[in-house]
């Protein structure tokens, strides 16, 4: 193969899993303020499957920029091949993780190699491999993003004002709801670094995986409703969001505060009937944060959780995989 191409999944049309193609693309050059990323692992994401079902335009954002052939994938680990003359801190032979261009669908993590703006990666951590690397982007910066530090002024396009997070401690207890998940299981783990008890709400299967992570009290929704439960918590982070989110609201204390990370439909009445706030996040990509994270991981605070692994050929299975649900942690491509 010429060395000005290399292996990549990329879409040529939209629809389900059967139209990601593993085939032969140009090779990425790093422009200003970028590196060459030799990928050896690539996380999978909701906005992998989003893109491929013909989502192109970003919440928020007034146009679509996506055009087609596309390389999908924003979550990466590898090595740094070569280095921009504007870019400091990063050299040839560095391993580095990131999140990149997010928001946004161009990514282009699905493939041998990546041209990635240096400020949106961090060192791997050397504690652990390139595969749980690359489960921690995504899922760990939107954790981070909502209950840690937001690390940016920009608003959700659902929602007027910036993200603030709620201070977590020893006195606080948080309701992690779809905990089991990419996003959960991160959030469960912060949220008990920072000394808070957590309620952790997943399917029975994954209860005793929960408890190992620390989870102090666990409920199979699959028998029993959180909101009929628990009572007076301090904040709910609820990983599974939608229509149905409202519902965790009878879950807090006055004062207490909901965070769904998908949009929800919620009624400012009620809300203000029971003294509660909602808020979300718009995850980006934030190296310093990611480096921040990656010290937790080098530590073994904090975990990332391997749902299964495919080779870069076999996105589509990865993507059927996806498909089916009740993901324990993260899906994640591994590249040569």
């Amino acid at each position: 193969m010429p060395k000005n191409t290399m292996r990549a999944v990329r879409l040529h049309e939209h629809g389900g899993p059967e139209v990601l193609r593993y085939d032969e693309a140009p090779m990425p050059e790093p422009g200003p303020g970028e590196v060459l990323v030799r990928v050896h692992a690539v996380g999978v994401n909701p906005p992998d499957w989003y893109l491929r079902g013909g989502l192109t335009r970003m919440p928020g954002r007034p146009e679509s920029t996506v055009g087609l052939p596309v390389i999908p994938g924003t979550d990466v680990s590898g090595v740094v091949e070569a280095v921009a003359a504007d870019v400091d801190g990063l050299a040839v032979g560095d391993e580095v993780f990131g999140l990149l261009r997010f928001p946004g669908f161009h990514g282009g993590a699905y493939a041998e190699y990546v041209a990635a703006p240096a400020s949106d990666l961090a060192r791997k951590p050397a504690g652990i491999d390139h595969v749980h690397a690359a489960g921690a982007p995504m899922a760990g910066l939107t954790a981070w993003q909502f209950l840690i530090e937001a690390g940016h002024d920009h608003p959700s396009p659902f929602q007027p004002g910036p993200h603030r997070p709620t201070a977590l401690d020893a006195g606080t207890t948080v309701l992690v709801n779809g905990a089991a998940g990419g996003v959960g299981h991160f959030a469960l783990q912060l949220a008990k670094w920072k000394g808070a008890s957590v309620i952790a709400v997943a399917s029975g299967a994954h209860a005793s995986f929960l408890n190992g992570l620390g989870a102090d009290r666990f409920i199979d929704y699959t028998k029993s409703r959180p909101e009929e439960l628990v009572r007076d918590v301090d904040l709910v982070l609820d990983t599974v969001g939608g229509p149905d989110s409202k519902r965790l609201l009878h879950t807090l204390k006055r004062g207490g505060a909901h965070f769904p990370v998908f949009y929800g439909d919620f009624d400012e009445e009620e809300i203000a009937k029971l003294g509660v706030t909602v808020s979300m996040a718009q995850v980006r990509s934030n190296g310093a944060q990611l480096a921040e994270l990656g010290r937790l991981l080098d530590a073994g605070t904090v975990r990332v959780a391997i749902d299964s692994t495919f080779a870069l050929a076999d996105a589509r299975a990865a993507h059927e995989r996806a498909a089916r649900g009740h993901i324990r942690g993260k899906i994640v491509l591994t590249v040569g």
